[in-house]
């Protein structure tokens, strides 16, 4: 088996290979596919993952795990590396595992975004919010700030000027720490202070960053709630523009078993789920409770808060996004989360940490203590010393600050793994509450000489119901169980229909407690039993079939005569 690190980040290539080598490897668990290419023509890896002598992936309920949409974040790769490992080395020791892998099916695909990756992890790095293809221009702007590593030492940190009227000062208790002055401060010592990158155009007294050539981000690409540029910054010409995305839609469109999902993000320590642009007053209540029921499981297993983006994590009070993976859930009522991997925050001991209200605002001593924890945790990784270095462009200026890559938008890879472990016990979770449609009895008897009497009985013994979610009835993205006969030569149908729509079968979720006023009616809502007649020789076999898109496909055979076909009722 091929041996994979969590200490380090994967380049495109070196990828590649270790996706390759681990479906070579384990056939039996694992095959790879391209589902498409990048705007630079890299392939787009998804992995199946299922063990393949229980039944084929599309004929269970499946999941899709998904991660490195945005360049940057390539702990989100990682993180579903980690998971793919975790499923490939556990299956058949741990219960869990070896349970899901022998009735469900998972579709990972560890970076979505291929292209900005390879620019992020490059040796002399560029940052970009997603995709490498220029928009919503083909031309830079002429005059500004082009964000890169201007000093050639693999890293794109900070660069500082003195300025009397800047916004930034040293800290008074750690001057190497740079933090805002306060509003009504004068006579210190102040800095402009801005990313690490090269100078287009200065003028010797302003300053500003040029806008992105690379404006697209991907996670705004998506169908649901897209809006144009004028609404939603980098969402791209229409939805689905972007081959990327695309990709990742067609995929799961033509791949109905998938039950639910989750994309791995960077960073803020949080599980997030929908509504994006809408309060949770909107949402089915069935579909709500779940969620809070499922995020509270992911907080007693990761640590992680969970949160609807919408009430807590949105970027502007008077404004909300769309366009992103929450596409799963909003068109197909498949349930999603997004996981922000990593709190240095948290890491520092800061208690009232909140999310993107944190980032608009802070008192210093928050600042202090990341620095501190940063000295005393990383040896200083998280916050480098300010040295001095003739730009070219700006003349004399100090280079250090904040290292974003390497400690605030990833965990630092002493540390990477200890945080991507969290996750795949709740991945798992996630997965086996999905509807999972079984056989509880096949069947049949003589009801005279050559007419039959044919049974099949099947259940749902998943957590949810078949149907997944409420939203998922009301947008009529899923259909019902599907129950088929086949007859053989010379054998006819009386009553019944050769394939019919027979409805839904609820699961176990929904259920009142045991001290509930309000009784539960349907106390086999979640089996239902099929009856055909049927016009045959003994001796002869009957095909029987239930299959349902999300909760999976049960199949038997009937030899009428038989002894073991003639109990009209299921074993006790």
């Amino acid at each position: 088996m091929p041996q994979i690190a969590f200490d380090r980040f994967y380049r495109y290539a070196e990828l590649t290979n270790l996706l390759h080598a681990l479906a070579r490897e384990h056939p039996q668990l694992v095959s790879i596919e391209s589902i498409g290419k990048s705007h630079e023509g890299r392939d787009i890896w998804v992995l199946t993952l299922t063990n393949a002598a229980t039944g084929a992936a599309r004929d269970k309920p499946a999941f899709w795990v998904d991660g490195n949409i945005h360049s940057t974040e390539v702990a989100a790769s990682a993180a579903a590396l980690y998971f793919i490992d975790t499923l490939v080395t556990k299956f058949g020791t741990d219960v869990d595992v070896t349970r899901a892998l022998d009735t469900r099916a998972f579709y990972v695909c560890p970076r979505i975004n291929p292209d900005g990756a390879e620019w992020a992890l490059a040796d002399k790095p560029k940052w970009v919010r997603s995709s490498t293809r220029p928009y919503p221009l083909d031309e830079e702007e002429i005059d500004g700030l082009a964000v890169e590593d201007i000093d050639g030492d693999g890293r794109i940190l900070q660069m500082r000027m003195p300025d009397p009227n800047g916004l930034w000062k040293p800290h008074p208790q750690e001057p190497r720490l740079m933090v805002r002055r306060d509003p009504t401060e004068t006579g210190g010592t102040y800095y402009r202070v801005m990313p690490e990158g090269r100078y287009d155009g200065y003028d010797g007294w302003t300053l500003k960053i040029k806008r992105p050539l690379q404006g697209l981000d991907l996670n705004r690409n998506f169908p649901a709630s897209w809006r144009q540029e004028f609404e939603q910054q980098g969402a791209g010409p229409y939805p689905t523009s972007e081959p990327e995305i695309r990709a990742v839609v067609d995929f799961v469109v033509r791949h109905p078993n998938i039950t639910g999902g989750t994309t791995f993000h960077t960073w803020s320590g949080v599980l997030l789920r929908p509504f994006e642009h809408l309060s949770d007053d909107e949402m089915d209540a069935e579909d709500l409770w779940f969620y809070q029921r499922s995020g509270r499981m992911g907080t007693e297993l990761t640590g992680y808060p969970a949160v609807s983006v919408y009430h807590e994590f949105r970027y502007h009070p008077k404004s909300v996004i769309g366009g992103t993976f929450d596409w799963l859930y909003e068109h197909l009522g498949a349930f999603s989360w997004c996981i922000e991997i990593w709190s240095p925050m948290r890491e520092a001991g800061i208690e009232s940490y909140k999310y993107i209200d944190w980032f608009r605002d802070h008192p210093i001593d928050d600042d202090l203590k990341l620095f501190r924890w940063s000295e005393q945790k990383l040896g200083g990784a998280a916050y480098r010393d300010w040295k001095p270095f003739d730009h070219p462009q700006l003349g004399r200026v100090e280079i250090g600050g904040m290292d974003r890559f390497n400690a605030f938008g990833n965990p630092p890879l002493a540390l990477l793994e200890r945080e991507i472990a969290r996750f795949p016990t709740w991945l798992l979770w996630q997965a086996l509450c999905s509807p999972k449609l079984e056989l509880v009895h096949a069947g049949a008897h003589s009801l005279s000489d050559g007419t039959w009497k044919v049974t099949l009985v099947v259940q749902n013994t998943g957590w949810l119901p078949t149907y997944v979610s409420k939203r998922a009835l009301a947008r009529k993205t899923v259909r019902g169980v599907a129950a088929e006969i086949g007859l053989p030569a010379g054998a006819s149908l009386a009553t019944g229909k050769l394939r019919d729509d027979v409805g839904q079968l609820e699961g176990k979720a929904h259920k009142h407690t045991g001290v509930s006023f309000w009784p539960d009616f349907g106390l086999t809502d979640d089996r239902m039993k099929l009856e055909w007649i049927v016009h045959a020789s003994a001796g002869q076999a009957i095909a029987l079939c239930a299959r349902h898109e999300r909760a999976g496909t049960v199949r038997a055979s009937v030899t009428l005569g038989d002894a073991g076909a003639e109990s009209p009722h299921p074993p006790t």
